[in-house]
């Protein structure tokens, strides 16, 4: 259905009885249901002329009217932000954000953001949950490097959305921490809430916080104290995996949120700009071919040269 355009439709013997917001699921499969309830609501879509509700059931007759209005413009001016693209299509666009850049435009934050650039790069954008803007569905971390996917159309975007949701995506990171963890291979499921004087942090929480797991595997120790690590959030809390390596005593190296004053040495001794902290890879099916797909993006240029850094000083451990 195209923006504008008058939609009409008589509701069969079959379908009598049927709710009509999944009525309309199933005439418009690239609209989410969240989006056609919006529609609803805003009058936008009519039962024999009159203004319905979602959970209304529907008789043999019945005439269906729908307009899809345009989405609302986004209040921001496209610029030029640098990003690697790493696959697009018509429904999903992924990339590899650099550090250093905001995802959302907010307070102190209102131009070169993420958002800026992909409303640049994406031209005319589809309207995504009724707002012409591209379709985050997930964020990194301003100082996190890494892969990211956004959603080109409303149908993706409500697909990408559940995905996320449901734990459907296999997200891991590389990351390298202040300490050698006692465990090499583990998980720590311990819930996460906003800190409770600092309102800027989340803190591991006994009462009130939401689940979180993450799970970690050593790929190398150095002996100046610090490791690589492989690490694989099962969910999706702001700052998760910077909070539970933190409150395991293996603050991500270059933390300055949460990390501490042997951290801020470290961070100085090794001229450690940013918390070390990267998202390697994104699998998921893809949100309307069904088909398995992953993405790599390599680890960022300045946590490479750390790493090569650490290997040369780092003497052979003592097992």
């Amino acid at each position: 259905m195209k923006k504008g355009e008058l939609f009409e439709s008589v509701v069969s013997r079959e379908r009598e009885g049927q709710r009509l917001d999944q009525y309309l699921v199933d005439m418009f499969p690239d609209l989410s249901r969240s989006r056609l309830a919006s529609l609803i609501r805003a009058g936008f879509i009519l039962v024999n002329g009159i203004q319905s509700k979602a959970a209304n059931r529907l008789k043999d007759g019945d005439r269906i009217e729908a307009i899809l209005p345009p989405p609302e413009p986004l209040d921001i001016r496209p610029e030029k932000v640098d990003f690697a693209i790493l696959h697009e299509d018509d429904d999903l666009l992924v990339i590899a954000k650099p550090p250093g850049i905001v995802v959302h435009p907010a307070a102190g934050h209102q131009k070169g953001t993420l958002v800026h650039g992909l409303v640049a790069h994406c031209g005319n954008l589809s309207g995504i949950s009724g707002v012409e803007r591209p379709g985050i569905v997930h964020r990194l971390d301003k100082d996190t490097s890494g892969v990211m996917v956004i959603a080109k159309s409303d149908r993706s975007h409500h697909a990408l959305v559940e995905l996320f949701k449901t734990r459907q995506v296999n997200k891991v990171y590389h990351a390298i921490v202040v300490g050698h963890p006692v465990i090499s291979e583990s998980c720590i499921s311990q819930p996460i809430g906003r800190h409770r004087s600092n309102r800027k942090k989340m803190a591991v929480l006994q009462h009130g916080g939401k689940d979180a797991i993450t799970c970690w595997r050593t790929l190398e120790e150095f002996s100046n104290n610090m490791a690589y690590l492989e690490v694989r959030p099962e969910t999706g809390r702001t700052h998760q995996i910077r909070v539970h390596m933190a409150y395991l005593g293996y603050p991500v190296a270059g933390d300055s949120l949460y990390g501490s004053k042997q951290l801020t040495t470290v961070s100085e001794n090794f001229g450690i700009k940013r918390q070390c902290l990267h998202a390697y890879s994104l699998a998921f099916k893809h949100p309307v071919t069904g088909q398995q797909l992953e993405f790599v993006a390599p680890l960022w240029p300045d946590m490479q040269g750390l790493l090569e850094r650490l290997r040369r000083l780092s003497k052979p451990l003592e097992k």
